[in-house]
């Protein structure tokens, strides 16, 4: 199984982190490779509980769509999610935001997948430092987008 962690200080509050990662619609909007995401069904009330997308990964020549069931929990600003249907024989990312007394927050982020197929398994984690990378970037650009330079006011930033 390839797993990869890596943790982040942004100038944002855990709870807004919470809300941009748990915001799964707008990743083709922002996501390096994630060509589309459509909500299969949500069972979620006051920002908590789970739902299950359908994501469709483009890179190059590959392209696969796999299912996953998010599980948000906004008390302990927390999202993990796991595979349920596609190519991968395994895949699970687990989503901490803790903040700071100072001010900001830190993100935990870990992923940890394994493919059917060992030829797209190895082809995959060729690739799969660099695509990791670029994720844990992507999300926190979107963040400056989102909510402005140092994101303390709490609102989205005019767009």
């Amino acid at each position: 199984m390839t797993s990869r962690r890596t943790t982040t200080d942004v100038p944002f509050s855990a709870r807004q982190m919470f809300d941009l990662v748990g915001d799964v619609e707008k990743y083709p909007d922002f996501l390096p490779w994630c060509a589309a995401l459509r909500v299969v069904d949500r069972d979620i009330e006051n920002d908590a509980g789970a739902l299950r997308a359908d994501m469709v990964v483009a890179y190059k020549v590959f392209r696969e769509r796999f299912r996953s069931k998010v599980m948000l929990d906004p008390a302990s600003h927390s999202i993990d999610a796991h595979y349920t249907e596609g190519p991968f024989s395994a895949l699970r990312t687990r989503w901490r935001f803790a903040d700071y007394a100072e001010g900001g927050s830190n993100i935990d982020f870990f992923i940890e997948f394994r493919f059917r197929s060992v030829l797209l398994h190895t082809t995959a984690t060729m690739v799969f430092e660099k695509a990791f990378a670029r994720m844990t970037d992507a999300f926190v650009a979107r963040a400056f987008e989102i909510y402005g330079e140092n994101g303390s006011d709490g609102e989205p930033a005019e767009q």
